[in-house]
């Protein structure tokens, strides 16, 4: 039986080696002991240790997201299968593909009492693509075993809901150690190590009636009154803005669609713009297309659903036809691949009003988001920074200064916020990365190891200390390992976020403390620093020349670590954003005569 098990264990990773894995985190474990040791011996799978269950599944949303490509994530029976929920929920919602392997105990054991038993059948309900529990191996079940592995990597990454979680739940019998070649040795697979099974799904192409309707005497056209609203997802960048160009139409770039480009036509200040009552009443739209996620602003969002509730026709466009909706008022649904549909519309657009667009309509949005970024440059750039740090200023210049090959890795809550109000932008914007699936501020710092651990390039966390502390696990790595980003902690002492919302003026500050501002007593820099990871203490009077050389140290080591930066109290950060974007509505609406 053992040596079956082993056969059983090298085969499956032999298929998912070729079904393009090319790592796996995995948690230490008994129950789970054949399928470790395939993997640790297979060269083209590189193995990462994680303790934490939890930590391992997020290191696994990383690797997915970095990557495309599944990581498997396996675990030992019990509540360390349990542990990986919040991942396989985030995979699911985000898109990512993920290989999660579930270590349990053979059906004699079952609801007998036996130790380390739990009902693991379906474990994460409908958040995985496809469940299998093959049951024991034997050898009569040979012939299953390399087409399991096939199909499984295969609904994680080409499903018909696109990529996400896949769950195998693969009971081992005692004893575990086997020896592969006594067990038959590996089942044999496709000549030349390709694939059990090729799955091709390639980008859905939009219908050409479609294209033809919606640009002839339909809404895709540049006479009429268009906004582009593009997020994570959105598809080429290039592609996007020469469907702006070809439209006249803006484009509300958020910083996940690698948009934020110095580029006629692409409006990045959204959130502060729209906060002019006066702006937003003379520029509803009268047609909205979406290309990939929504932005995080409900100042953006409020805008458009708006919009949308005085007539606009709303198109979204999604390969994988996602509802989504949240305010019910799109007009349409479109299944096919963003970059498909910009080129397509673009193609029968002409070549259109290039920008700047001579409609009062475009030409209004321009104006604005030039003064917009004049407003955020003078308060946050240049010699701004001596004047002491603050969140807006900390999300402004990191994402300024990042290496164009970085990856920016942003937690829920303020700091994806803040990075989408106020970073500028670039020639070439570096990747921002962001769990927006079931926006949890868990497992942020492991998403980040994961990224890192997938590469290429460096990768940098901007996360709050709330969002640090709960996600700690994530520091503890193997002895001699010092892989890993360079995580920075916006220390506000507490929920920065929800200084923001109804109950910080509605409670009393010491109800409002403890029930949401939630201030915690380790200090994240002695924490990272008892995990063995080197920190970089930046004072809120040290600015940005202090993030600045800490950053370049951290880039220039190219190995892991953290940057505490010290911020003012929450109640003078909801200040200093107050003082910025009444500024930018100021701005606004003097030069806005359209």
């Amino acid at each position: 039986m053992a040596d079956i098990q082993a056969a059983y264990a090298a085969t499956l990773v032999d298929e998912w080696a070729r079904n393009g894995v090319r790592h796996a985190v995995v948690c230490p474990g008994s129950r789970s002991t054949p399928l470790a040791l395939a993997l640790a011996a297979d060269r083209d799978i590189t193995v990462h240790v994680r303790l934490d269950e939890r930590s391992a599944g997020f290191t696994g949303v990383g690797i997915g997201l970095a990557t495309g490509a599944p990581a498997v994530v396996l675990t030992t029976s019990g509540t360390a299968a349990a542990e990986l929920h919040a991942a396989v929920v985030e995979a699911d919602l985000a898109r990512v593909p993920l290989l999660v392997c579930t270590a349990d105990r053979p059906p004699e054991l079952r609801d007998v009492g036996a130790p380390q038993t739990i009902d693991q059948t379906h474990l994460y309900g409908r958040s995985a693509r496809w469940f299998a529990d093959p049951g024991v191996p034997a050898d009569a079940t040979r012939a299953s075993w390399r087409p399991m592995a096939a199909r499984a990597a295969a609904e994680a990454s080409s499903g018909t809901d696109g990529p996400g979680p896949v769950h195998l739940n693969l009971p081992f019998r005692e004893p575990l150690l086997g020896d592969a070649d006594a067990g038959g040795g590996v089942a044999p697979g496709r000549v030349g190590g390709a694939p059990w099974h090729r799955i091709e799904a390639g980008p859905v192409a939009p219908g050409e009636e479609w294209l033809e309707t919606r640009t002839g005497t339909g809404p895709l056209q540049p006479s009429r009154r268009g906004l582009i609203v593009a997020g994570a997802g959105c598809g080429d960048p290039d592609a996007v803005v020469a469907l702006g160009s070809a439209l006249g139409w803006p484009i509300l770039a958020d910083p996940r669609s690698r948009l934020r480009r110095a580029v006629p036509g692409v409006i990045g200040t959204a959130d502060g713009i729209l906060r002019s009552e006066r702006f937003a009443d003379g520029h509803l739209p009268e047609c909205i297309i979406a290309l990939g996620e929504r932005w995080v602003s409900k100042v953006v969002n409020g805008f458009l659903a708006r919009a949308v509730d005085e007539g606009a026709h709303s198109i979204v466009v999604d390969p994988w036809s996602r509802w989504l909706d949240p305010d019910r008022g799109s007009s349409e649904f479109v299944r096919a691949d963003p970059t498909l549909v910009a080129r397509g519309v673009t193609r029968l657009a002409g070549a259109g009003p290039a920008w700047p667009a001579p409609s009062p309509w475009a030409a209004g949005w321009h104006r604005a988001e030039e003064r917009a970024r004049a407003v955020v440059s003078g308060m946050l750039g240049g010699a701004a920074g001596n004047a002491g740090m603050t969140e807006p200023l900390l999300a402004h210049r990191l994402f300024a200064g990042l290496p164009d090959d970085a990856t920016l890795v942003v937690s829920s809550s303020m700091p994806v916020r803040d990075i989408e109000a106020f970073a500028g932008p670039r020639p070439r914007p570096p990747r921002v990365l962001a769990n927006r699936g079931a926006n949890g501020i868990d497992g942020v710092v492991s998403t980040a190891v994961g990224v890192a651990l997938a590469g290429p390039g460096p990768t940098v966390a901007l996360v709050g200390d709330l969002a640090f502390l709960h996600d700690a696990s994530a520091l503890v790595a193997a002895e001699g390992d010092d892989l890993g980003p360079t995580v920075v902690v916006a220390d506000n002492r507490g929920g920065g976020i929800f200084s923001f919302l109804d109950p910080a003026s509605a409670l009393d500050p010491d109800t409002f403390d403890t029930l949401f501002g939630t201030p915690q007593g380790p200090d994240p820099a002695a924490v990272a620093a008892g995990f063995g990871w080197p920190v970089e203490d930046v004072g809120v009077e040290a600015g940005t020349r202090g993030l600045e050389e800490a950053l370049d140290r951290r880039m220039a080591s190219g190995s892991r670590g953290v940057i505490r930066v010290r911020l003012p109290g929450r109640g003078a950060n909801v200040d200093r954003h107050r003082e910025i974007n009444a500024a930018i509505v100021r701005a606004v609406e003097v030069t806005d005569g359209a």
